[in-house]
């Protein structure tokens, strides 16, 4: 009965790499002289070590303005974290805690849009209105009435105080979340020491 080849370290080594880069298991084992089978063994032991080792595996990559840089390097500052990397790991550590869904601002902005859809329908039926008067040869003038003004207005003044109060929503809960964010934060520094 033949023993199955063992692959030495230096091979194992070249399996994880030359997966990582798409080879499939199949080709690996025939290259190596394997089953593919022992090749999956082989990247599945590689992943259970990183895990176990925390070793970074991931890279995470964003654009930000030069005001929101400035802000985050501020928050770093004051809670005594030397490097941006180091804090966006520990933010993301933090997650499970810092970023919940927020069912106040989903409750809110339900609200909104079942408001902004009341307005819509009533646009609607105003140029429904307007088309027919026009259509029957009347012009705009003739069912184009005071209340009909006071509704655009209303809707105008509807709008620009929905934008007000979406505004201020998005910056409250914007600014919670950065207290959090600071809080988490300084939980690790102080953690770190």
């Amino acid at each position: 009965m033949s023993r199955a080849k063992r692959l030495t370290q230096p091979e194992k080594m070249q399996i994880v790499r030359e997966a990582t880069q798409g080879v499939s298991t199949s080709k690996l084992g025939e290259r190596f002289g394997v089953t593919s089978r022992a090749v999956r063994y082989v990247l599945k032991a590689d992943a259970e070590r990183q895990a176990d080792t925390a070793v970074p595996t991931a890279a995470v990559s964003l654009k930000v303005t030069q005001g929101e840089l400035a802000a985050f390097d501020e928050v770093l500052a004051s809670a005594g974290i030397e490097t941006r990397s180091e804090g966006l790991r520990r933010l993301i550590q933090a997650a499970g805690g810092v970023f919940v869904p927020d069912r106040h601002l989903a409750a809110e902005m339900a609200r909104y849009r079942a408001s902004l859809n009341d307005v819509g329908n009533g646009v609607a039926q105003i140029a429904k209105q307007m088309q027919k008067a026009n259509r029957a040869g009347q012009g705009a003038s003739a069912d184009f009435s005071e209340m009909r003004l006071a509704q655009i207005r209303g809707l105008a003044r509807f709008i620009l105080d929905s934008a007000d109060e979406i505004d201020l929503l998005v910056r409250r809960r914007r600014n919670a979340m950065q207290l959090e964010a600071t809080a988490a934060l300084r939980e690790f520094a102080h953690a770190a020491e």
